[in-house]
């Protein structure tokens, strides 16, 4: 009788000490999620819900007003048969293939470069910087001016080396070459602090066991630092590319997507249709394919870098 006793008087205990484990969850769970819910809200707001009606509206023939008729997927139909999305779309992809293959590099190089043992390194690094804290509408001014043709500083420079000026903004063949390289000298220097930040982080001991075993620099930088850069080099690819797709201001800026569509941007092509056409129903197409685009190929840059981490795990 004692043993039945005491077995029961365990399981009672046992029962009360899971209940008490559950209500302390039970308010952990609460606390979270009043502690997230004003982010979740601002999240949803902001973030979910114009995904959501963008998706909406592309199924309508809309043209801003009160009016509208369901149209379902014609908008998309149209889009994909539109040579002008095509071209569009391309020239998103020289920006995005500009921004991960010659932006980035340029931006690790001028990281390295605040490290080395030279005069003046504070003040690189506030010039490297400067760009960056521009505002891209005066950039995109200021280097209209640059490209000017005839009073350009840059075309007053070739005639001094003896070429002729050049129509940078006006021709099919320069225009699209002059606005990349005005994106790679703005944006550069925010991947440089970036890996700066980066470069800070990894313990100086891994260099100093390096250098005894007798490795020099470049050794270093290839077996040392650009493996712990690799996440960083990943979040910077992605930033990238998101940043591509959506690019805007520069080039209706300098270019406004001209001449005959020769820099012409999914963004550019957007904010046409649906400011200036008043078409906003297939405006709100384009901007869902955007977002499609965006979406797939971050997901496609986390599972090779998760395929990559496991692979190495595995090693």
């Amino acid at each position: 009788m004692q043993d039945v006793s005491t077995s029961k008087t365990e399981s009672r205990t046992m029962l009360n000490v899971k209940t008490i484990v559950d209500k302390n969850k039970m308010k952990d769970v609460l606390t979270i999620a009043l502690f997230v819910s004003p982010a979740l809200f601002i999240y949803a707001l902001y973030v979910i819900y114009p995904i959501i009606a963008t998706l909406n509206y592309s199924l309508f023939d809309w043209r801003g007003g009160a009016e509208s008729t369901f149209v379902g997927l014609q908008n998309y139909f149209r889009l994909f048969q539109d040579p002008t999305f095509w071209a569009a779309l391309k020239n998103n992809i020289w920006i995005t293939i500009t921004s991960v293959f010659v932006q980035i590099p340029i931006g690790l190089i001028m990281a390295l470069m605040l490290f080395a043992p030279i005069r003046g390194i504070r003040l690189m690094s506030s010039v490297y910087f400067f760009p960056y804290l521009m505002s891209t509408v005066a950039i995109g001014i200021l280097w209209v001016y640059m490209y000017d043709p005839i009073n350009g500083s840059i075309n007053q420079l070739l005639n001094l080396l003896g070429f002729e000026n050049i129509a940078w903004l006006s021709e099919k063949g320069t225009a699209m070459i002059a606005v990349l390289l005005v994106i790679v000298w703005n944006f550069a220097p925010f991947y440089m602090i970036l890996f700066r930040a980066a470069i800070v982080g990894i313990p100086e001991e891994l260099y100093e066991a390096a250098k005894i075993d007798g490795a020099n620099p470049l050794h270093r930088f290839v077996h040392i630092t650009l493996p712990l850069l690799f996440p960083t080099i990943v979040t910077s690819s992605i930033l990238a590319i998101v940043g591509s797709l959506k690019a805007f201001d520069i080039f209706y800026v300098m270019t406004g997507g001209g001449p005959n569509h020769a820099t012409e941007l999914m963004g550019t092509y957007m904010f046409k249709q649906a400011f200036v056409n008043f078409n906003m129903g297939y405006a709100s197409a384009i901007a869902f394919i955007m977002f499609l685009i965006a979406l797939v190929v971050t997901i496609l840059i986390q599972l090779l870098d998760y395929f990559r981490q496991k692979k190495g795990e595995m090693i």
